[in-house]
């Protein structure tokens, strides 16, 4: 698709079209009622029987279903061209926009796309200080308009090219073939449903024109901006728009508590004794919440809106919704299309709230990392640290995070995730990392053990226990498992759930260290500690005094080595 070519476009000659396949669509059922009523009714009831009545019966029948498919089929291409009407005509109408900016501007747009303009301060043409910004956003938007009529002139042709072979062929007036083809076409205004194989879900997006992915974003943003196999930056748009709808929510659900209750009973209310006031107790429990929830928002929107510089790369928004401790899901750059894709899953605590700043920012950390060792080898390679939010995690250590049903119950939805992040990449495969801190790491080991991952590298950060004996265990090739234990960690002294197997971990672990055993199990909560070296895992450098949070100080061997893992570079 070229300049000329879409602007010249005449959509008009498209809705002519489709009003004459309308028209035609019309005669067509007409016939078929005149043939009804004339040929088929008269034959019923003429009383017509015997062997040769039979067999004019079922060719009658035979052929007014072949005659109903292939009005089917007609209303078919109707539909078709006018989809390929709305695609073209937004695309061309984002192409005018863009060159009358370029006209507004002082510029000169040629045939082929290049952008001039005169750079002579004096001139009455000057096209100002910065024309060269202006002239390449301009030169961007031309490029998207072009490659959105390109996707929509593709996307219709397909399908007018497959009715047209069937109506050559005669398959079109097969009843099989037309609901096939019908069902094909009314999926393309059904979302798939949530948990429908990414794969699949790509396939359906890449199948609607741009037009019509808009009008599903601004429509069904909740569905869309979920859905594992859409794009990033659709997924981004959609979840804005969610983010805004959330904030609004909970900020109604606040404003519904009413003012705060007194907060404790008098005496003669508490028959006696002095006690906090029931109601006051639900209502800060509901407020505290509440103000939890609006924390997370601001740190979504604080760093969505942050200029992007060296240190705050572009973020897109891949997942959120409020619904039990929310959910969120961060990208830092473009997983679509960078070379390094890592997604960094937190533990106990992880929610929509106050500590989802710390979470983001860990993965701003992550890309600065991935960047410094790809600068060290020369290498351009572009990285994206994803912070998946995408599950309700554990918060407290006891009960909650003792027990293994928070990362079972999460498996499905980081299967899908990493799955849609390979099928929405771009170009070449992507270098890709699952990377996790203490229950996260246990989020990420059971799913890798139950339903695997497409994913490069295993990264484990302070774990309680993968679910497995083994690095081998996890279905990755165990040179690119990484674990890391701080030597002032706590989690070494995580105890499993059963009682049983924590008096066993317990003497065993006790064992080991004062030197009384030769084959320690090094077990904790939930299975061996991946950073011992019968795990098998590679370890991960940390600094003396590391505790549980600290593996992602500024300058650390853990944040170095960390970024190095993910570029895919050896671990200094």
């Amino acid at each position: 698709m070229d300049i000329k070519t879409l602007y010249d476009a005449n959509i008009n000659n498209i809705t002519v079209a489709k009003n004459a396949y309308d028209a035609l669509f019309t005669a067509f059922g007409q016939h078929i009622e005149s043939w009804q009523h004339e040929v088929v009714d008269r034959l019923t009831n003429s009383h017509w029987t015997g062997t040769a009545s039979g067999h004019a019966h079922a060719r009658i029948q035979f052929l007014g279903t072949e005659l109903q498919a292939a009005k089917q089929e007609l209303g078919l291409i109707s539909k078709a061209l006018s989809d390929a009407a709305e695609g073209i005509a937004a695309a061309q109408s984002h192409l005018i926009s863009a060159l009358d900016d370029a006209k507004t501007n002082k510029m000169t747009v040629a045939p082929d796309g290049r952008i001039t303009w005169d750079n002579d301060p004096n001139s009455a043409n000057y096209a100002g200080d910065k024309a060269d910004a202006t002239a390449q956003a301009i030169s961007a938007r031309i490029t998207a308009a072009l490659t959105e009529a390109d996707h929509a002139d593709q996307t219709i042709s397909a399908r007018l090219g497959h009715l047209s072979t069937n109506a050559t062929n005669g398959t079109g007036l097969d009843a099989a073939t037309a609901k096939s083809d019908q069902d094909a076409a009314n999926a393309l205004s059904r979302i798939p449903a949530a948990g429908t194989d990414p794969n699949s879900v790509k396939t359906w997006w890449n199948s609607l024109t741009d037009a019509q992915q808009q009008r599903m974003i601004l429509t069904d943003h909740d569905k869309v901006g979920a859905l594992d196999g859409i794009p990033a930056v659709a997924r981004n748009q959609a979840n804005l728009i969610n983010l805004q709808r959330g904030k609004e929510d909970l900020q109604r659900q606040l404003d519904g508590l009413g003012p705060e209750p007194k907060k404790y009973l008098s005496v003669a209310e508490a028959n006696g004794g002095a006690a906090q006031n029931p109601a006051y107790t639900e209502w800060k429990r509901k407020y505290d919440a509440l103000k939890d929830k609006l924390k997370g928002v601001d740190a979504i929107e604080d760093r969505l809106s942050k200029p992007v510089d060296a240190d705050h790369p572009p973020t897109y928004l891949l997942g959120f919704d409020t619904k039990g401790t929310g959910r969120a899901i961060i990208a830092v750059n473009n997983p679509d299309t960078a070379d390094n894709v890592s997604t960094y899953v937190p533990g106990t605590g992880a929610r929509v709230g106050a500590s989802l700043a710390g979470d983001i920012e860990r993965s701003d950390l992550m890309v600065a990392s991935a960047n410094a060792a790809n600068k060290k080898a020369g290498d351009p390679s572009t990285t994206s640290s994803i912070t998946w939010v995408g599950y309700e995690a554990p918060q407290s250590i006891v009960p909650e995070a003792a027990w293994d049903g928070f990362a079972k119950a999460a498996e499905k939805d980081l299967h899908n995730f990493e799955t849609g992040l390979r099928a929405t990449h771009e170009g070449k495969a992507s270098n890709n990392t699952i990377l996790a801190h203490s229950y996260g790491t246990t989020t990420v080991g059971y799913t890798l053990r139950d339903k695997g991952l497409p994913v490069d590298n295993v990264v484990l950060i302070a774990s309680p226990g993968a679910g497995v004996e083994h690095a081998r265990d996890l279905g990755v090739d165990p040179s690119h498992v990484f674990a890391a234990q701080g030597d002032k960690d706590a989690i070494k002294f995580a105890l499993p759930e059963d009682p049983d197997n924590a008096v066993s971990n317990i003497v065993n672990n006790a064992a080991a260290e004062f030197g009384y055993t030769d084959n320690p199990d090094h077990h904790v909560a939930f299975g061996r500690d991946p950073s011992v070296p019968q795990f098998g895992a590679r370890i991960i450098p940390t600094d003396p005094g590391t505790d549980h949070s600290g593996y992602w100080a500024k300058n650390s061997a853990s944040l170095i080595a960390m970024g190095q893992a993910i570029a895919g570079k050896p671990i200094s």
